[in-house]
C-alpha cells in the first residue's frame, strides 16, 4: 500500500511538474462559463475562485488527484458556444452537454480527450462537420450528438474508434454515404442515423456488426434492395428502415434470421412481393409496420401466433385479392390480446366484414380498414371494442345502418364511415359518445333526421354528414357546438332556416350547408364567427340581404350562389383581403358592382344570372349604369336628385 502511495504521489508530482494540475482543469472551466451566454451562468454560478473546483456544479473529480472526470451539465438551458479550452480537460471520462441551446461547431480540440468513454452533445444547436479530431478518442464507448444542425459526411475516420457501443448522430443534416470503415466497430450495439440526407446502400461490411441490437436508419436517401448484411444482426430487437428507398423483396425465411425483434419499422418504401410468413416465429414482436409498400398476396393467419403484438400497419399496400377470403385474419388476431393499433387501410380487401372484428382486444384502441373493398354491415357488437379511439371503415362498400351499440365506444375520438353504401337513420346513440372529437359520415344514403343528440358532443371539432339523404330542419343543439372548426351538411334535403339564436361558433372555419332546401333570411350571428374562412350556402331558397359580416375579414371562399337574395352587393368585400373566391351568381342582387380592391379580378369575383346588376369592371361583361338626373321640384333650394339604373335608353339631360 505504501509503495502504491509514493507511486500515486509520484505520478502526481510528475504531471505538476508538467504543468497539468487541476488549475489547468480550473482555467478550462472558467473558459467554458465565459463561452455561455451571460443570461445563463447563474446556472454555473458556483464556478468561481472562491469555491473549490471539485464542488462546482456539473463537476466530479478523481479519487486520486484532483483532476476533473466528469463534466455532467445536460438540461441546464445553457446557451452560447463551446470553448476550445475544454480540450485541456485531459482526465475528462464523460462529457455530457445534452439538452442545452448550445451552438456553434464542435471544437477539435475535443480529440485531445483520450481518456474519454462518453461524449453527449444531443439535442444542442451544433453545426459544421464532424470533426476529424474527434475519432482520436479512442477509448470512446458512446458518442451521441443526435438532434443538432451537423452536416457534410460521416467521415471513414470513425471506423477507428474500436470499442464504440453506442453511435447516435440522427436528426441532424448529414449526407453522403456510410463508409465501409464502419464495419470495423464490431463492438457497436447501437446506432442511430434516423434523420438525415444518408445516400446510396449500406455497405457489405457492416455484415460483421454482429452485436447489434439498436439499428435506426429511418428517413434517410437509402436505396437499394433491403440490405443483406442486415439479415446477419441475429441479436437484433429495434430495426428502423422508414420512408427510405429501399426495394426488392424480403426473404422468405425473414422471422428466421432476425428471430429477437420486437420492433420492425420499414414502412415509406418500395418493397414487393408477399410478406414472409416466417415474421409470426418472431415470439417477442411487439410493433411491424410495413406500410406504404407495394406488398402483395394475403394477411397471413399465422400473425394471430404474436402473443405480445401491440402495433401492426399494413396499410397502403396492395394486400388482398378483392375476394371473400381476405379478412380471415382478423379471426386469429383475436388471440393477440395486446394489440392496441390494426391499421390495413388502403389495400385490395374484400368480403363481408366478419363478426369476428368484435372479438378483438378489448385493448385495442385504433381499428382502420378503410379504403378497401369491403362489404356487408358493421357488427352488432362493435360496442365490445370499448377502449377503442378510433374507428375508420371509410370508403368500402358497407351497407345498412350504423348499429346503436357504436354509443357504447365511450372513448372514441374519430369515428369515419364516410363513402360506404351505408343507409337508414343516423343512430342517436351517438350523442352518447362525448369525446368525440371528429365524425365523418358523407356519401351514403343516410336518411331521416339528424339526431339532436351530436349537442352533446361538445368537444366535437368536425362533423361531416354531406352527401346523404337527410331531411328536417337543422338542429339547434347542433349550432351551439362551440368546438366546431368544419360543419359539413351538404347534399341533403334538409328544411327549414338557419338556426338564428345560436352561440357564435367562434372557432368555426367551414360551414358548407349547400345544395339543400333551406330557407328564410341569412342569421345576423353569421357575422360573429370570426374565424370563418369558408362558407357554402349556395344552392337553397335563402332570401333577403346579405347580413353584415363584415367581420370575417380571413374569408377565403364564400359562395351566396343559386338562392333568392336581394338588395346590394356589400362594398366591404371589396377589402377581404384573403378572398380568393367570391361568388354571388344566380340571384336577385341589383344596383352597381364595385369596381374597387377584390372586385377588380373577375376570375375570383361571380356575378352572373342577377338580371338587375350594371357595372363593374368590364370582364364581367354587365350592362353599363346609368345615371338619371332629374328636379323633382321647380324650386332652387332643392338639390338635384340622382337615381342609378339600367335600362337601354339613352342618358337624359339634367333640368337647366
Amino acid at each position: 500500500m505504501r509503495l502504491f502511495i509514493l507511486f500515486s504521489f509520484s505520478a502526481l508530482m510528475l504531471l505538476e511538474a508538467y504543468g497539468f494540475t487541476d488549475e489547468t482543469d480550473r482555467k478550462a472551466l472558467l473558459d467554458f462559463k465565459s463561452q455561455v451566454s451571460e443570461d445563463r451562468q447563474d446556472v454555473l454560478s458556483s464556478w468561481n475562485n472562491s469555491s473549490p473546483l471539485c464542488s462546482w456544479e456539473g463537476v466530479t473529480c478523481g479519487l486520486n488527484n484532483k483532476r476533473v472526470t466528469r463534466l455532467e451539465l445536460g438540461g441546464r438551458q445553457l446557451r452560447g458556444m463551446i470553448s476550445p479550452s475544454i480540450g485541456n480537460l485531459s482526465f475528462l471520462v464523460s462529457l455530457n452537454l445534452s439538452d442545452n441551446s448550445i451552438g456553434g461547431t464542435i471544437p477539435h480540440q475535443v480529440g485531445n480527450l483520450f481518456r474519454l468513454k462518453y461524449l453527449n452533445m444531443s439535442i444542442n444547436n451544433l453545426g459544421g462537420e464532424l470533426p476529424v479530431d474527434l475519432f482520436n478518442c479512442s477509448r470512446l464507448l458512446a458518442l451521441i450528438l443526435f438532434k443538432n444542425h451537423l452536416g457534410g459526411s460521416v467521415p471513414s475516420e470513425l471506423g477507428s474508434l474500436a470499442n464504440l457501443e453506442t453511435l447516435r448522430l440522427g436528426f441532424n443534416n448529414l449526407r453522403g454515404m456510410l463508409p465501409a470503415s464502419l464495419g470495423n466497430l464490431t463492438s457497436l450495439m447501437r446506432v442511430g442515423l434516423s434523420v438525415n440526407e444518408i445516400e446510396g446502400g449500406l455497405p457489405d461490411d457492416l455484415a460483421k456488426l454482429t452485436r447489434l441490437v439498436y439499428l435506426e436508419l429511418g428517413m434517410n436517401r437509402f436505396s437499394g434492395v433491403f440490405p443483406p448484411s442486415i439479415y446477419n444482426f441475429s441479436l437484433l430487437e429495434h430495426l428502423n428502415m422508414f420512408s427510405n428507398g429501399f426495394s426488392g423483396s424480403l426473404k422468405p425465411d425473414f422471422g428466421n434470421l432476425l428471430p429477437n425483434l420486437r420492433e420492425l419499422f420499414m414502412g415509406g418504401n418500395s418493397f414487393t412481393g408477399p410478406i414472409p410468413t416466417t415474421l409470426s416465429n418472431i415470439s417477442n414482436l411487439q410493433l411491424l409496420g410495413i406500410e406504404h409498400n407495394k406488398m402483395v398476396g394475403s394477411i397471413s393467419s399465422s400473425f394471430g401466433k404474436l402473443r405480445n403484438l401491440q402495433h401492426m400497419g399494413l396499410n397502403s399496400n396492395s394486400l388482398g385479392s378483392y375476394s371473400s377470403g381476405d379478412l380471415q385474419f382478423l379471426k386469429a388476431f383475436t388471440n393477440c390480446t395486446q394489440l392496441h393499433i390494426l391499421n390495413v387501410n388502403t389495400n385490395m380487401l374484400g368480403g363481408d366484414l366478419p363478426t369476428s372484428v368484435t372479438n378483438l382486444s378489448t385493448n385495442l384502441q385504433q381499428l382502420n380498414l378503410g379504403i378497401n373493398f369491403i362489404s356487408g354491415t358493421i357488427p352488432y357488437d362493435i360496442g365490445n371494442l370499448i377502449s377503442l379511439q378510433k374507428l375508420r371503415l371509410d370508403d368500402n362498400l358497407l351497407t345498412g345502418p350504423p348499429p346503436s351499440s357504436i354509443g357504447k365506444l365511450s372513448r372514441l375520438v374519430l369515428l369515419n364511415l364516410t363513402s360506404n353504401r351505408m343507409s337508414g337513420e343516423t343512430p342517436s346513440s351517438i350523442g352518447n359518445i362525448t369525446r368525440l372529437e371528429q365524425i365523418y359520415l358523407s356519401n351514403n344514403s343516410f336518411e331521416g333526421t339528424l339526431p339532436p343528440t351530436l349537442g352533446q358532443c361538445k368537444y366535437l371539432l368536425y362533423l361531416s354528414i354531406g352527401s346523404n339523404k337527410l331531411n328536417g330542419a337543422i338542429p339547434q343543439e347542433i349550432m351551439q357546438i362551440q368546438s366546431l372548426v368544419h360543419l359539413n351538411l351538404s347534399d341533403n334535403s334538409l328544411t327549414g332556416s338557419l338556426p338564428k339564436y345560436i352561440k357564435p361558433l367562434e372557432r368555426l372555419c367551414t360551414l358548407s350547408v349547400a345544395h339543400n332546401k333551406l330557407s328564410g333570411q341569412l342569421p345576423q350571428v353569421l357575422g360573429d364567427c370570426l374565424s370563418v374562412e369558408n362558407l357554402y350556402l349556395q344552392g337553397n331558397f335563402f332570401d333577403g340581404d346579405i347580413p353584415n359580416i363584415k367581420g370575417l375579414m380571413g374569408a377565403k371562399r364564400l359562395d351566396f350562389s343559386n338562392n333568392n337574395l336581394s338588395g346590394s352587393i356589400p362594398g366591404y368585400f371589396a377589402n377581404f383581403s384573403s378572398l380568393e373566391y367570391l361568388n354571388l351568381s344566380i340571384n336577385n342582387f341589383e344596383g352597381k358592382v364595385p369596381t374597387e380592391g377584390k372586385f377588380q379580378n373577375a376570375t375570383a369575383v361571380t356575378v352572373f344570372g342577377n338580371k338587375d346588376l350594371c357595372g363593374g369592371i368590364k370582364e364581367l361583361k354587365l350592362k353599363p349604369c346609368i345615371i338619371v338626373q332629374a328636379q323633382p321640384m321647380e324650386t332652387s333650394h332643392f338639390s338635384l336628385w340622382k337615381k342609378v339604373s339600367i335600362g337601354k335608353a339613352k342618358e337624359e339631360p339634367a333640368d337647366q
